[in-house]
């Protein structure tokens, strides 16, 4: 594998388009111009100080940033050591979907764009792309999974008030991996006209650097944040994993620190044991899918197995192939936690710090939560807080109702 210090700023190695054996662009002949063309604009784009002041202007005036990186009082106290909460929640939109979005969407008008389809699980990335979409006067599809409609139907309807076009996907498990598909075959067939606004940092290349790109922003003010806070770099960065775009984002201005302890928390569903997860990272066999090549949960004749987790947004078969990377690197820890473990954690920071966060952040609290009990009082956590609960009421109902008859 190449080294660390063959990496380029999007920790990418000298072979274009790769994170040592990872990344790649696995898709039909027909768009391999189209990404060729994606790559160029985007490149240019980002040296334009024209663009980047613009995505800057949006930011700051539309989406709400820069967000608070919190002390967690309370929860410190209870856990024994200090926990920053970088709030993603608080943007427009409930979540760090809509940095990416703003960013892929102006890239799109530059290229002279007209349409935007997107794939959603959580619908957070859906509700995002339809606002930018709505903002930007484009025409906005979204594909999204029989199931993940079901449990997420207060982001269907949040899509539909903003314009958009909401595709119900009923094949394979009806969760994010299906609407994928269904968004790459879209795209394929309209490609002229239409650009794919992809939602986490997975697919093939340049998607995955497009992404972290415009997700960086979250660890550019976190690393600044804490200085601010604690004069030092904190002991440890963590944040949710499901295809990786708000843990690559609160990882990227972190990663040359060596200092800083990086860790992914995934989905571990009912238990590892029972087969019924999202965590590729654990139990994952390197394969290609959605573009990229990457670890994924498949048997052993290279079928993509049904993943499972309580969060719509973790809910997915692969991750984005720099975390791969990270991983085999060893330089980010990828651990993973229960559909229970995160309930409980969803629970203890509404309590403790009136919070309601997002159950796919939950997750990376659940983590939070055991590691401040093996850290010193004086050291410090940020945890990236990915989005806000308010989509999840109706799962966390269910979920509670169950638990007091079990």
């Amino acid at each position: 594998m190449d080294s660390n210090a063959n990496q380029n700023r999007h920790g990418q190695t000298a072979r274009k388009g790769y994170y040592g054996k990872f990344g790649g662009q696995f898709v039909a002949e027909a768009l391999m111009n189209t990404l060729t063309e994606l790559d160029e604009a985007f490149e240019e784009a980002i040296r334009d100080p024209g663009f980047m002041e613009e995505y800057g202007y949006y930011l700051r005036q539309y989406v709400g940033r820069e967000t608070p990186l919190y002390f967690a009082k309370r929860l410190s106290e209870a856990y024994g050591t200090k926990i920053y909460l970088k709030r993603e929640d608080l943007n427009h939109t409930g979540a760090h979907k809509i940095n990416n979005v703003i960013g892929q969407i102006l890239l799109a008008r530059r290229m002279g764009k007209k349409k935007v389809i997107a794939e959603t699980g959580a619908g957070q990335h859906g509700v995002a792309a339809a606002t930018g979409a709505a903002l930007f006067d484009m025409e906005c599809t979204v594909y999204m999974g029989e199931e993940d409609m079901k449990r997420q139907a207060l982001n269907v309807l949040r899509m539909e008030m903003l314009g958009a076009s909401v595709v119900c996907v009923r094949s394979g498990s009806n969760t994010l991996k299906d609407a994928t598909n269904e968004a790459i075959r879209a795209w394929a067939e309209r490609a002229e006209d239409t650009f794919y606004v992809i939602g986490s940092a997975v697919g093939p290349y340049p998607y995955p650097k497009i992404v972290k790109e415009f997700q960086s922003v979250i660890s550019r003010e976190a690393k600044r944040q804490f200085y601010e806070a604690e004069k030092r770099l904190p002991d440890v960065v963590m944040a949710c994993v499901g295809g990786g775009s708000n843990s690559i984002g609160m990882f990227a201005e972190f990663l040359s620190e060596q200092s800083v302890e990086l860790i992914g928390v995934e989905a571990a569903g009912r238990g590892i044991e029972t087969g019924e997860h999202a965590a590729a990272m654990a139990q994952g066999e390197i394969g290609t899918l959605h573009g990229m090549k990457s670890y994924l949960l498949q048997d052993e004749d290279g079928n993509i197995k049904l993943a499972h987790s309580i969060s719509a947004g973790l809910d997915y078969p692969g991750v984005g192939p720099e975390h791969a990377y990270l991983r085999d690197a060893k330089r980010a820890e990828y651990v993973s936690v229960t559909d229970r473990e995160a309930m409980d954690a969803l629970l203890t920071l509404c309590r403790l710090e009136g919070i309601i966060p997002a159950i796919e952040s939950a997750h990376a609290l659940a983590y939070a939560m055991k590691k401040a009990k093996t850290m010193k009082k004086e050291e410090a956590m940020i945890v990236c807080l990915s989005g806000r609960g308010d989509k999840d009421v109706h799962t966390i109902s269910e979920y509670r109702n169950k638990e007091e008859f079990a």
